[in-house]
């Protein structure tokens, strides 16, 4: 049942790609709360189809823009004011990409030049995106920004290859960047730490299934869905969370907390 806590904002939505996806769900859930929002992704995703569907069923105007790119932002940026009338209130950036994993390199053998287009993918974006908007003014006073984020920024998950560094990155950048739109514009900048969701990106990690398994035995109240994470960043959005920001906000179900869950054990 919707509360309408979004009414009246306006926001962008990074990263949506199949019905399987964080944003895809975050996407429904802002517009079911009330907020009118723009849709993008890279070109080579929106040659697949499916984004145009979400556009329609939600009345999102679809702009396709490469995150990595200072002038495919500014366009996007503009025409997503024009669009929605004005500056927007919320922003998600759900972005992340490895051709080292994609290609099933090692860790000790990754090559270096894909490692460098991983952290400008999934990290560095999220700075230009930052920077870019604080420059054209997009964002509302007291608005909101979030990017999505993984434990494998902390501790060693040794399949998620080179993506720990470029979450660490990421974070690091949310708290940096944080600062600066917090005194300049009262904006927030947080991430998520999500647990291990099934979406058409995270499958491709190697060993997922068996990772998704050990984090549901692991997690007091099992992992989160990409439907609850919808709903929590929907609600970082609103304003009841305008002293909130420079987090890494852990969405896994205590997940974060656990040494060992006796769980776990019994299963072995």
């Amino acid at each position: 049942m919707s509360a309408s806590i979004l009414k009246g904002k306006k926001g962008i939505i990074f990263g949506a790609l199949d019905s399987q996806s964080i944003a895809w769900k975050v996407a429904e859930k802002c517009v079911d709360e009330g907020a009118k929002i723009t849709l993008t992704n890279a070109p080579v995703a929106l040659r697949m189809g499916e984004l145009q569907k979400l556009g329609e069923k939600l009345g999102a105007e679809v702009i396709p823009a490469d995150a990595t790119s200072i002038e495919d932002l500014t366009q996007l940026f503009e025409k997503s004011m024009s669009s929605l009338g004005g500056q927007v209130d919320f922003v998600l950036h759900s972005i992340g990409m490895s051709l080292n994993v994609r290609k099933g390199k090692d860790y000790t053998d990754l090559n270096y030049d894909w490692m460098q287009k991983t952290f400008d993918i999934s990290a560095i974006s999220f700075h230009k995106l930052m920077q870019t908007a604080l420059k054209m003014d997009l964002m509302a006073e007291g608005g909101s920004i979030l990017a999505l984020s993984y434990i494998a920024a902390q501790r060693v998950f040794p399949d998620y290859n080179e993506m720990a560094e470029a979450k660490a990155l990421l974070e690091s950048i949310a708290r940096s960047f944080g600062y600066h739109f917090g005194v300049r514009k009262k904006v927030r900048v947080n991430t998520i730490s999500q647990s291990p969701t099934v979406t058409t990106a995270g499958s491709g990690v190697k060993g997922f299934g068996e990772f998704f398994d050990y984090a549901e035995k692991m997690s007091p109240l099992g992992n989160a869905s990409a439907e609850s994470c919808a709903d929590f960043c929907t609600m970082m959005f609103s304003d009841y969370t305008r002293m909130i920001t420079m987090q890494n906000l852990y969405h896994d179900g205590g997940f974060s907390n656990m040494g060992l869950n006796p769980i776990v054990l019994k299963g072995s």
